[in-house]
């Protein structure tokens, strides 16, 4: 069987859908399968599902949908959702849930980013972003226990979708950035490195014209709705490109590097 959160939650059995179709077991899955592997207090499962005014039942109720999901698992051959005091755990491998096998990718790609391999990287990464059907849990209404958890992952997405632009600007592959960076800044028109990472590769396209109008466009964007102006960083890369003076490849392949070296002893230490 396989678990997909990196969407609307799915259940596959052999490929073929499984997802339990009452909202509140769903509910319950989508908790166990974010805390996979380590004890989630029962406590944790009421709260997020019924809030802060549970029912009277509610105890009865949650265990009445664990052993609805237990026999949901029984393809798997094994126990997979043991009663763990106090409350219980969900055992699955790598393999059987979407983020964990997104995680494992992300990982592998960054440290072959550092490693000096943007190709491998590029592949791992694509792998790992490739895995997103949507937004985490998109048809759960998660409350806040999940809500942390959702944020979190949304999070590396976003860390593993830029270092995959950075892999692929390190093999020069500007002209294919150009159109995907457009479009991120059309949705996330305040997202600053973004637009320098589109500034970058339009110029290294031959357009510094087109990539000195994107920093126009962001500055009157944001001295208009925040009243700030761009980071230091974006406006050097400006003064940069009006002088003729942009990082080379090789210059930005070393600062990219040391940027993402740096970064990942961040996450270890």
């Amino acid at each position: 069987m396989k678990f997909n959160i990196l969407g609307p939650l799915e259940v596959l059995d052999k490929g073929i859908p499984c997802t339990p179709s009452a909202l509140k077991v769903r509910w319950t899955l989508a908790v166990l399968l974010m805390n996979a592997n380590r004890i989630v207090d029962l406590g944790l499962i009421i709260e997020e599902i019924w809030g802060s005014s549970p029912p009277r039942t509610v105890v009865t109720t949650a265990q009445t949908y664990i052993y609805q999901l237990r026999k949901l698992c029984r393809p798997l051959g094994r126990e997979v959702i043991l009663t763990k005091a106090p409350g219980y755990v969900l055992l699955l491998g790598e393999e059987e849930l979407d983020a964990q096998e997104f995680e494992r990718l992300h990982h592998e790609g960054d440290r072959l980013l550092v490693a000096g391999h943007p190709e491998a990287a590029a592949q791992r990464l694509r792998q790992a972003l490739d895995l997103w059907r949507g937004t985490a849990l998109a048809d759960i209404p998660v409350g806040a226990p999940l809500a942390g958890h959702v944020a979190v992952l949304e999070e590396m997405r976003l860390r593993a979708l830029e270092h995959r632009i950075l892999a692929d600007r390190q093999l020069g592959r500007h002209r294919e950035l150009i159109p995907e960076l457009r479009l991120l800044t059309l949705h996330q028109p305040m997202n600053e490195w973004y637009h320098e990472q589109l500034m970058l590769a339009l110029d290294a396209a031959g357009r510094r014209s087109e990539a000195l109008h994107v920093y126009r466009v962001l500055y009157r964007r944001l001295d208009e709705d925040l009243g700030i102006a761009p980071s230091r960083p974006l406006q050097e890369l400006h003064n940069d490109l009006l002088s003729g003076t942009s990082p080379t490849r090789q210059e930005f392949q070393a600062l990219a590097a040391r940027a993402m070296e740096q970064g990942l002893r961040a996450r270890s230490a």
